[in-house]
């Protein structure tokens, strides 16, 4: 019975020692108060007094463990290494922001077109015919002498008309009354400014998209490091959760509960490899390609903050935002599509005068050039001049209102971003405190189990909790600098 117990009181006491391997090499590094041990003939029995629970343990190394997803996720083909870089692929490559500069050629192509409409124009016209169905000419031939009396001889001859012959004209007018085209030059002005403003909203839009996506790649960058040192620690828990269950101071219970957490370990760890390519994909639409694009190691969040703020200026007022400003600038383009409206019915006097010529043999001048005055009245078209003042009025009401809600959506943008800061600002501070406390806990943990107290259980549950404090912290870390960007970007103007 004797033998019996020596051996299970050394059994115990090995298993302890083992499990002083399985602690954190943070730790701090202490001489270790801990008796040596005793032989295996010898009961084991402690000479000093077991050290407390606060106080850091001197322990060896932990355990080698080897797993295939230990491996980081690989590095993309393409990395951005500053704000500037980004900058410039967002210059040559965006689709949004070529389509908007696109919209501003178009109004200045319209604007030019409105111009046009009131300057003098000048045509030319050819053509080249042939008559089949034509009259002959009866012509005089001759004249008979019959008896005293005369007579003329007549002959067929063919028509002139009948061909080919050619003929041209060059027509050239002056518009000399004409307030719907002159009124539509203004117009085509106002549509012009109205389409540079939306490209600087596009540009303040952009710039927070990719300061986002790049904030978002660099925490998921992060978290899959700690990850993956988390799913180390509970390789490192299962590996002498089985040395302990070996030397008969575990149960089976141990085991599983090691493994169940290394199982979960490994599904936060699929999932935030996962998380870490979209945000690269979603990098590289930003920054106008279809590759993932990750961030070299030098970029930080506090950088991509500093350097947003230096691309962006902030503005003086929400009237001063580039949205706020377009929209103000589509009612007054709008506006002007109303008397544009009434404009066609106003009278137009042009002045024309046409040069033409012929090459047809005829007793007619040739050429001919002529001046004329044309005076237009546009008395009845049906009611399509009525139909498109009534659509302006509803197209001008539309615009006000949008530019009603643009204001107060952007009332509360900025309201709420500043306010976002504060928030996240306590967030990150409590994430931090809960992270401290759940690193704190996980040591006590640890050293209870090497002194013999707590359960496997509790050892797991610790584990656990320090792995998602470790991850609630680097995401906190995420949502202020992406708060402080968006409080930047809120009233701000992005002229890259």
């Amino acid at each position: 019975m004797r033998q019996s117990v020596r051996v299970r009181s050394t059994l115990a006491l090995s298993a302890i020692v083992a499990l002083a391997t399985w602690a954190p090499t943070s730790y701090a590094q202490q001489p270790s108060k801990r008796p040596p041990k005793t032989p295996a003939a010898q009961p084991a029995a402690p000479t000093t007094p077991a050290p407390p629970l606060n106080t850091p343990l001197e322990v060896p190394p932990p355990p080698t463990v080897n797993d295939p997803m230990l491996a980081p996720v690989p590095p993309a083909a393409k990395n951005v290494g500053s704000w500037e870089q980004a900058l410039d692929m967002v210059r040559a490559r965006s689709t949004d922001l070529r389509i908007a500069f696109d919209q501003v050629k178009a109004a200045e192509a319209q604007s030019r077109v409105a111009l046009g409409s009131a300057l003098p124009t000048l045509q030319g016209t050819g053509a080249a015919t042939y008559n089949f169905l034509t009259k002959d000419q009866q012509q005089i031939a001759g004249l008979d002498v019959t008896g005293g009396t005369i007579t003329p001889r007549f002959q067929s001859v063919e028509s002139p008309t009948r061909g080919p012959f050619l003929t041209g004209s060059l027509v050239a007018a002056v518009p000399l009354l004409s307030p719907r085209a002159w009124y539509g030059i203004g117009t085509a002005h106002a549509t012009e400014d109205f389409a540079r403003l939306s490209v600087e909203d596009a540009k303040r839009t952009i710039a927070l998209n990719v300061a986002n996506s790049l904030i978002g790649v660099v925490t998921a960058e992060r978290v899959a490091e700690l990850n993956r040192i988390g799913f180390r620690s509970a390789l490192e828990r299962l590996e002498l959760a089985q040395r302990r269950k070996q030397l008969g101071a575990a149960t089976g219970l141990d085991v599983v509960r090691a493994q169940q957490d290394v199982e979960s370990a490994r599904a936060t760890l699929v999932t935030g490899d996962e998380s870490l390519r979209k945000t690269r994909e979603a990098l590289g639409l930003a920054l106008g390609t279809g590759e993932p694009i990750g961030v070299e190691p030098s970029i930080s969040l506090d950088g991509i903050e500093k350097s947003a703020g230096t691309a962006c200026k902030p503005a003086g007022s929400i009237e001063e935002r580039a949205d706020i400003a377009a929209a103000r600038q589509n009612v007054v383009r709008t506006e002007r599509t109303i008397t544009d409206a009434k404009y066609q019915y106003s009278p137009t006097i042009t002045a024309q005068s046409t040069l033409s010529a012929t090459s047809v043999d005829s007793n007619q001048q040739n050429p001919t050039w002529n001046i004329q005055a044309i005076l237009s009245v546009p008395f009845y078209d049906g009611g399509i001049r009525d139909g498109q003042r009534r659509a302006a009025y509803a197209a001008t009401d539309q615009a006000e209102q949008q530019l009603v809600a643009k204001r107060r959506a952007a009332e509360v943008d900025v309201a709420r971003a500043r306010r976002q800061v504060s928030v996240a600002t306590d967030s990150r501070k409590v994430a931090a405190d809960a992270r401290q406390l759940a690193a704190e806990l996980d040591r006590l943990t640890r050293a209870q189990y090497i002194e013999g107290e707590g359960t496997s259980l509790d050892l797991v549950i610790a584990g656990s909790g320090l792995r998602n404090a470790d991850v609630n912290l680097a995401l906190r870390d995420f949502e202020l600098v992406q708060a402080r960007i968006v409080s930047l970007l809120a009233l701000a103007n992005c002229p890259f």
